[in-house]
């Protein structure tokens, strides 16, 4: 029975753990971040286009864990979305890739039948096994870049299997990503030299690649396990 207690005991300690981990402190929420994640939920979350979650994508020990194996279907999947959409934002998360695994963040997605992906109208900080992953042999492509438009400064990335701080600042065009709490990538959005940078990408035929100026935030299914926790924003 003791065993029991204290095992029952380890278990909702675990649980009040990972659920404050995910809450914004008081002097967050003075200064106005708020939290997309509750530890326990995808309240304020759906899946692309709409549809209910997957069950690929679950909650383990506080943060949102994508786990390939319980897919059951090639159609079964997708992406997760916020319910609310942004426009100037401050977005800080932490990210864990698996071995070879490759996701991503994605910002200012769009929602419409006419666009089939997430990718096909936001823009893509890559989170990579560096390593492991063929995206990693890719310039534009590893870990902290922004997705085949500008590669990293540097790369601090953490090795496989610890957690990583990443951080999307956007705010009247000047756009900001930081990897471990250094910036790695600093560009302006919609203007002429933006617009250079769309063309000579894969993105280049898509129309509604980053024409919105307000969208979802969107964690991606590329179908390899990866987890997300603490994410908090603030609308600048």
């Amino acid at each position: 029975m003791k065993r029991i207690a204290a095992a029952t005991i380890a278990i909702t300690l675990l649980s009040f753990i990972s659920i404050a981990h995910n809450e914004a402190t008081d002097r967050e929420r003075q200064d106005g971040w708020i939290s997309l994640f509750d530890g326990k939920s995808f309240a304020g979350w759906h899946g692309y286009d709409k549809k209910p979650i997957s069950k690929i994508w679950t909650i383990d020990n506080g943060a949102i864990h994508l786990d390939p194996s319980k897919r059951s279907g090639s159609g079964e999947g997708g992406d997760i979305l916020t319910d609310k959409e942004y426009s100037n934002f401050d977005l800080k998360l932490e990210w864990k890739i698996s071995k070879n695994g490759n996701s991503g963040i994605i910002f200012y997605v769009k929602e419409d039948p006419k666009y089939k992906e997430p990718w096909q109208t936001g823009a893509e900080m890559q989170v990579l096994d560096n390593d492991g992953h063929p995206d990693g042999k890719i310039k534009k492509h590893r870990a902290g870049d922004l997705y085949d438009l500008i590669s990293s400064s540097t790369e601090p990335v953490k090795p496989v299997g610890e957690w990583n701080q990443a951080e999307i600042k956007s705010k009247d065009g000047k756009l900001e990503l930081y990897l471990n709490d250094v910036l790695v990538v600093s560009t302006t959005l919609w203007n002429a030299d933006w617009d250079n940078l769309v063309k000579g990408s894969k993105f280049k035929t898509m129309p509604g690649f980053m024409k919105f100026k307000s969208g979802r935030i969107d964690l991606q299914d590329h179908g390899n396990e990866v987890w997300f926790r603490n994410i908090k924003i603030k609308e600048l």
